[in-house]
């Protein structure tokens, strides 16, 4: 099974003006890195994912690019269609959707204009919709939320889908990839926990006649250089309290290498790497990562 290796900006990523990401972007894809992972956070100081994804498919020709995750309750999904639609022709096939629920904090939420409560009976309507606005041609929809009669988005994805990555791994949202999802990326875990995740998810997929094929299986993996500061290893704590992050997050490429050949065992060979402290200059990071971890996985 191929093993692909990219990398991912957090939601506070200070890789957010033309002469930074810019260059971040450039030295991806000379660097044959798969992909490239944006968050969205609105109080956050990462860019737009689509904003940047399209920035990012504009300076490439052959780096993939997905959200980290994009938020759907909340948003129209005939638009969000259209746009990630349109994105995907332009790119020539490159683009890798991802969504999720939204952050869990009261103002994100009133930024997307969504109660608690719905945000997942909106999710569960809004994405199999939209997987059928890119595929099916006079789409008629009459739902709680959404209804329209012969509605057709043009033009269609290049991918006929493109395939949807979610994360999680709380019970409810495994059960949720394996009912909507095409691929499923999880993140601030260990092995041991994505094996378990994995067979969790092809249960549920096979009990509502689904099949995930198995290269989709993958993780953000975080990382580090030195010792986390106070600050991490508190929202850390307060994300999985039961959790040591030390344990979690690896500490330099030889251990990231070994922790991303643990989880291969276990049926992952998608990555996405994310230094939990951004360096200050970009490419000797990535030309070390490429040495030391991507290359040594691929080959």
């Amino acid at each position: 099974m191929k093993i692909r290796v990219g990398y991912g900006l957090g939601v506070n990523s200070l890789t957010n003006d033309q002469e930074r990401f810019g260059a971040f972007v450039d030295d991806l894809e000379r660097l044959r890195f798969d992909s490239l992972w944006v968050s969205e956070r609105v109080a956050g100081q990462s860019p737009d994912p689509v904003v940047a994804m399209s920035y990012a498919a504009g300076r490439t020709r052959k780096l993939k690019f997905g959200m980290s995750v994009m938020v759907l309750p909340g948003r129209n999904p005939v638009l969000v269609a259209k746009s990630l639609a349109s994105l995907d022709r332009l790119s020539n096939g490159r683009l890798l959707p991802a969504f999720g629920l939204g952050a869990p904090t009261l103002a994100e939420w009133a930024a997307f204009g969504i109660d608690r409560k719905d945000r997942a009976p909106w999710f569960d309507e809004a994405l199999p919709l939209m997987r059928r606005l890119w595929t099916e041609e006079a789409v008629t929809h009459h739902g709680e939320r959404f209804n329209f009669e012969d509605l057709n988005v043009l033009p269609k994805p290049t991918q006929r889908p493109p395939d949807v990555w979610l994360g999680g791994q709380a019970a409810s949202e495994l059960r949720r990839v394996g009912r909507l999802a095409d691929g499923w990326l999880p993140s601030f875990t260990l092995p041991a926990e994505v094996g378990t995740g994995i067979d969790k998810v092809k249960q549920v997929a096979a009990e509502h006649g689904r099949e995930i094929e198995e290269d989709h299986y993958g993780v953000l993996v975080a990382y580090r250089h030195g010792p986390l500061s106070d600050a991490y290893v508190a929202a850390s704590r307060a994300r999985r309290p039961e959790l040591d992050p030390t344990e979690v997050i690896p500490e330099g490429f030889d251990a990231l290498r070994q922790r991303l050949e643990q989880f291969t065992e276990v049926g992952a060979s998608k990555f996405v790497l994310v230094p939990v402290a951004e360096p200050e200059t970009w490419t000797p990071e990535l030309e070390a990562a490429a040495e030391l971890v991507a290359r040594p996985l691929e080959n």
